[in-house]
């Protein structure tokens, strides 16, 4: 049998590829990538596009594409066995894009193509490459250049550790409950911790931090003592202060950081901050902490009348005249639950993951004249799903849905690209883009389908929604196709975008089944749903902000002495209206920035935002009386953002849906956090 992973006819073979599989395929990419590197830039190479990508893409192409499923399998089905392989071929791998991102030969040759002979998708793509050669160290010669390819495999490795900490910090942590605790917490949650127990040969209930279980505690369970422990555990993971000394982040934030800054400054920049806006919309720092300084001045108010109104409710109904940092979620929920009438469980009956699923499809098939099919690939578990996009009978792209959570699957959700719409240049043949979808809902339990909070379907929406722009790119050119070449912070507008739909009354009522008795969500329980969206948006507002603030200030103050706890506490004295106890180690579990690319971008959410608000409101002003979405505001959005991927700024594309720049109105108002007049 050949190896897996050398194997580009078709979809990657998922099922079949081992960890022994790693080493020879890497092995053998790299040295392909390697002699197409050395003949492209010998001197008689011609300087031409279409020759360079035939020759040197090509063979990138194939090992981003092993790699990509090396690291997809990595981050959805762990073992010991997986992560050894991984580890050993990241250096390697590491070692060669830093090589050929900082290659003088290859960045002259680039140089030297004619823009005449382009077209103006393969201009922006060389644009970006020229800046990209620049900040990948192009231009930096002797010492100063080892010194950058060493911070580049340096911080791979740290930041593939600080990610594994996270994940084996919140595997190992666990706690045994018995019956006289379990007051409040929902019965699936209970059911699923029971089995647990079982499967240890443990009487009571086995709780644990992933998200469908922790969540659901610290909402609904009656027994503080029980939250407060669970808080500690989450809120310490990854730290000096949680059970596992062994997963300890302390040091690796720091010399993340000053590596950071390190590679900075080798670049001519004054550190991290400044390097990851060069390729931002947003045009500095200073640019960045004023847009969110101004966003929590307006949403400051609505945060301190939040907190206020829960601390009254605390005191005067649920017995917590101080209620602490373990309390509030419970706190929030019972406010949300008396002042609404409804509770998120009773909501969790009515969407069915078959049925959420079909009402999301249904809705992407009619704004974005698409059909959705299941169709058939290899996958790396039973629950993982694959589908096809069609318009007009042709393929457009394909998708995986992996939507459960499970041991040795990392958290949160994310899409990642299995491979990239392209007119291949080897070939002459138009390559369709695949996608992957991952998010970590809670199993079903006794036969039935699972059930979703709404806050899972709005992941499943945004999720989607970076897969749409991914998938319907209309980009032949592959540096510049689906997300390729957007800017990090704009790349949110998609995925937030659809979010907006998940508060349609016309989009709800078809997605929405009861689990036993299969009657869709009542309209009188949606409107109190829509009448509590807002509920604590000034609380959310400012802890977006909180932790967006603390990205950028950490890489843009000198990382010498850097105490990231400090800087914490400074943010939180300048925007913050809650604050956490002393022991919380927020910081050491902050993937996103330490080891998910997010490192002085993570106000990309924000403000994306304001642009995925605001491309809303441009479906709410054309929409029909009956909640019907207009299919010509739906074909422009589609033409100008999700087609037009990475092939021209981001701003360019807002302009040609909106006719205008973006503005904050329409964000302050889907929050309610307008001015009244």
């Amino acid at each position: 049998m050949t190896n897996p992973l050398l194997d580009f006819s078709s979809l990657p073979l998922f099922d079949r590829i081992t960890p022994a599989d790693v080493e020879p395929a890497i092995t053998q990419l790299l040295e392909k990538a390697d002699v197409a590197l050395a003949q492209v830039t010998q001197e008689d190479f011609p300087a031409d596009w279409v020759h360079i990508s035939k020759v040197l893409d090509t063979a990138t192409e194939q090992l981003g594409r092993a790699w990509g499923a090396v690291s997809h399998l990595q981050s959805v089905a762990d073992t010991p066995e997986l992560r050894a392989a991984y580890n050993a071929q990241l250096p390697k791998v590491t070692e060669f894009w830093t090589r050929l991102g900082a290659n003088e030969a290859l960045y002259a040759k680039y140089k030297a193509i004619r823009p005449d002979s382009l077209n103006p998708e393969q201009n922006h793509a060389r644009t970006l490459a020229l800046r990209n050669f620049v900040l990948s160290g192009a231009e930096l010669t002797g010492t100063a250049k080892e010194r950058f390819a060493a911070i580049q495999e340096r911080q791979a490795e740290i930041s593939q550790l600080f990610s594994e900490h996270v994940l084996d910090a919140t595997d190992a942590w666990s706690m045994f409950i018995t019956d006289a605790q379990t007051a409040g917490i929902p019965d699936d949650v209970l059911q699923t911790a029971q089995t647990l127990a079982q499967a240890e040969g443990k009487s009571g209930y086995k709780l644990t931090l992933k998200m469908p279980c922790y969540l659901p505690v610290m909402q609904y369970a009656h027994s503080s003592s029980v939250r407060e422990n669970m808080y500690r555990g989450y809120a310490t993971r990854a730290s000096e202060l949680s059970e596992q000394a062994q997963f300890d982040n302390s040091a690796l934030l720091v010399e993340i950081l000053q590596l950071r800054e390190e590679e900075a400054q080798l670049l001519g920049y004054d550190n991290h901050a400044q390097v990851s806006l060069a390729s931002k919309m947003a045009e500095s720092p200073e640019h960045v902490v004023g847009f969110l300084r101004d966003l929590a001045a307006r949403a400051k108010p609505y945060a301190v009348n939040d907190l206020a109104e829960m601390r009254q409710f605390a005191a005067e109904h649920l017995h917590l005249p101080d209620p602490q940092a373990w309390d509030w979620t419970f706190v929030g929920e019972k406010l949300k639950q008396a002042r609404y009438a409804f509770s998120d469980l009773e909501v969790k009956a009515y969407f069915t993951a078959p049925k959420v699923l079909q009402g999301l499809f249904k809705i992407v098939e009619t704004l974005f004249e698409v059909a959705i099919r299941q169709d058939q690939a290899p996958v790396w578990h039973p629950g993982v799903s694959f589908y096809r996009i069609e318009r007009q009978g042709q393929l457009v792209g394909q998708f995986y849905l992996d939507p459960g959570a499970r041991q040795g699957k990392r958290g949160g959700a994310w899409m990642d690209d299995v491979r990239a719409r392209w007119l291949r240049p080897d070939t002459g043949q138009l390559q369709t883009p695949v996608a992957h979808l991952v998010c970590n809902f809670a199993e079903g339990i006794n036969g039935q389908p699972p059930l979703l909070t709404h806050d899972d379907v709005i992941t499943l929406f945004h999720e989607c929604g970076h897969g749409l722009h991914h998938m319907l790119t209309q980009v032949n050119e592959r540096d510049v196709s689906g997300i390729s070449g957007v800017e990090w912070d704009a790349v949110e507008l998609p995925s937030q975008f659809m979010e907006n739909f998940c508060w349609e009354w016309s989009v709800l009522k078809h997605m929405t089944s009861h689990v036993e008795t299969g009657e869709p969500l009542p309209r009188a329980l949606f409107d109190k749903m829509l009448a509590a969206k807002n509920f604590q948006s000034g609380l959310q507002t400012l802890r977006q902000i909180e932790f967006s603030l603390l990205d950028m200030y950490l890489h843009s103050l000198p990382a010498k002495n850097i105490r990231v706890l400090d800087v914490l506490n400074q943010v939180r004295q300048e925007v913050a209206v809650m604050h956490p106890p002393a022991f919380n180690r927020m910081p050491h579990s902050f993937s996103h920035i330490f080891a998910g690319g997010y490192a002085a971008g993570y106000y990309s959410y924000k403000w994306a935002e304001v642009l995925s608000a605001d491309a809303y409101a441009a479906f709410e002003e054309t929409s029909a009386a009956d909640g019907q979405h207009s299919v010509e505001t739906g074909r422009r959005y589609r033409s100008a953002i999700l087609e037009a991927g990475g092939s021209r700024p981001a701003m360019a594309s807002f302009k040609a849906f909106r006719g205008r720049e973006p503005s904050l109105d329409a964000l302050l108002r889907h929050q309610g956090m307008a001015h009244q007049s």
